[in-house]
């Protein structure tokens, strides 16, 4: 892969639902070496700190948790997301999914203004297409493509003007999805892989296809990587486990093909809850997954003892 540079952003945010832990995660990367990683593969790395909402006035809700505060640290990663997309390419060290609201408007508007189209792969269990009116939580982790496909139903949250086209969104690894989601899904032309599908068939081919678009296109990808993509046995550390998910050898052959195609401009890494983990085992492993992503490949590495 040739040489980047990369902008690593804290982004301690813990507010997307209510099991708390995720703002522990940017350190998390930090003592796991996520910088280090990338520098021994060639590029150039500039971890800026973390960053924290704006300013905000909490209220009570029926349903929803947090919104003020959500709806803050969109406004703040939007334009955090904008300004390093101009220069490098970022990584954002999550934090609860809930970021990517912010992450994904503030590329979008960097796609807008280059005149590129902004494609999106969702590795998650769920496809986090609810909106704050359908989502039965209330956990606005639960929200980000709703929003960034500009879906109506979220008041007081920064307009969306360049909404990312349903067609140029992959998910990857579901299964985890309900009723209202499921319905609203197939009324669209995203992408949706689910874990029967990648069982039956793997996960290469709808992958492979995916990222040719994205070439086809001259498309910026950005990638959110959420810790429950892979099976809990493998990342334990999240607060929403879904057994049946992506092998660590699946994991590492879609960093890798995401590698290969030289399309990556801008990484979410999600839902780490250091609380949970056992020895930094699912911190590392999202740091090895990162690093294939950017030109590691897994036999350059040896076995590693917990």
């Amino acid at each position: 892969m040739q040489s980047q540079n990369i902008t690593l952003i804290g982004v301690p945010l813990d507010c997307g639902k209510r099991r708390r832990g995720c703002l522990m995660g940017p350190d998390a990367y930090r003592t796991a070496g996520l910088s280090e990683a990338l520098q021994d593969l060639g590029h150039t790395v500039r971890d800026t700190g973390n960053i924290g909402p704006d300013p905000f006035t909490a209220q009570a809700h029926e349903r929803l948790h947090a919104r003020e505060e959500t709806i803050a640290w969109t406004q703040a990663l939007s334009r955090a997301a904008h300004a390093a997309s101009d220069t490098d390419l970022p990584i954002f060290m999550g934090g609860d999914h809930a970021l990517s609201l912010g992450t994904v408007h503030g590329i979008a508007a960097h796609a807008a203004e280059r005149g590129r189209p902004l494609f999106v792969l969702w590795l998650d269990a769920h496809t986090d297409y609810h909106t704050p009116d359908t989502s039965a939580s209330g956990n606005l982790h639960g929200t980000p493509v709703g929003y960034i496909t500009g879906r109506a139903g979220f008041d007081g949250f920064p307009d969306v003007p360049h909404p990312v086209p349903h067609n140029q969104i992959a998910m990857l690894g579901l299964r985890s999805v309900d009723r209202a989601e499921r319905a609203a899904l197939e009324d669209t032309d995203i992408t949706y892989v689910d874990m029967r599908h990648i069982d039956e068939h793997g996960i290469a081919k709808p992958l492979s296809a995916f990222l040719d678009r994205v070439t086809a296109a001259n498309g910026l990808l950005h990638v959110s990587l959420d810790v429950d993509f892979l099976d809990p046995a493998v990342a334990p550390a999240v607060g929403t486990t879904v057994p049946g998910g992506a092998t660590m050898r699946e994991a590492h052959l879609v960093m890798e093909m995401i590698c290969d195609s030289g399309r990556l401009t801008s990484l979410d890494l999600v839902e780490l809850n250091p609380f949970l983990d056992e020895r930094g085992r699912t911190a590392q492993t999202m740091v090895d997954l990162t690093a294939s992503a950017f030109g590691r490949r897994v036999f350059d590495r040896p076995t590693r003892a917990y």
